[in-house]
């Protein structure tokens, strides 16, 4: 088989670092599993073992790869990988979406789609330009949440609206806002979309005419709360309106 390369987003390819996140694309997008690398010194840790187990049924090439571990994680105590096509996936009508409008931080982005999974919202849409959803950092940052969800990219977010018209817009912003608890005493249709921004530049002005944009409250110690984390208690009181 050829050799694989350092990961860069021209690939067609990338990799799931790490024990769980290697299973979750293997259970959830087992078609694009290309091959399971494992380090030498996996042998008899139970993780590996499912693994390499799982590969066998699926007919997946196991291979020892020391030196591509470390150097898809960038750490020495990685002991497996998933090595998987890039998929690409329509959204689902009709459902909750998040929206992240030009994400910049792998972490940040991880972690949103992890707290998505959790919370029952499995359709994801990216403005770009936009952090590498299938970035190894993101991937692992995801704990393999990715391989769960329906993840889209869109050029502009107009032509995210053009897809999804019937959606109702809560843009996450401070003009021209209401209160998350306010928002929350009303009625929240089934089809609706969070839209959260940069980490740096947040939403562009133009978002505080879109549907109804909406601040999550702090006192005056903080100027604003980090993206992973606004975003979470946005999704986590939506879902369990």
């Amino acid at each position: 088989m050829p050799s694989l390369e350092g990961y860069k987003s021209s690939l067609d390819y990338s990799y799931a670092p790490g024990v769980f996140p290697a299973m979750e694309c293997m259970l959830h997008r087992p078609d694009s599993v290309r091959r399971l690398l494992v380090h030498s010194s996996a042998a008899g840790r139970e993780g590996v073992e499912k693994l390499m187990a799982l590969a066998g049924k699926q007919g997946v090439r196991v291979e020892e790869a020391d030196r591509a571990l470390a150097r898809i994680s960038g750490k020495e105590n990685c002991y497996a990988a998933a090595v998987f096509e890039k998929f690409s996936d329509s959204l689902a009508p009709g459902k909750p979406h998040v929206v992240l409008h030009r994400p910049g931080d792998s972490g940040n982005a991880g972690t949103i789609m992890r707290t998505a999974l959790g919370l029952g919202l499995e359709d994801l849409a990216m403005i770009r330009p936009c952090v590498d959803p299938f970035d190894p950092r993101t991937v692992r940052a995801s704990m393999g949440s990715l391989f769960g969800l329906r993840i889209q990219l869109y050029d502009s977010f107009e032509d995210y609206r053009k897809e999804f018209p019937e959606q109702a817009l809560y843009p996450f912003m401070l003009d021209a806002s209401v209160p998350l608890g306010e928002v929350m005493k009303g009625k929240v249709p089934e089809a609706y979309s969070l839209i959260f921004g940069n980490e740096g530049s947040g939403l562009p002005a133009e978002f505080a005419g879109y549907g109804q944009p909406v601040r999550i409250e702090s006192n005056d110690r903080v100027d604003s709360l980090n993206l992973a984390i606004a975003a979470g208690i946005a999704m986590y009181e939506f879902s369990i309106r």
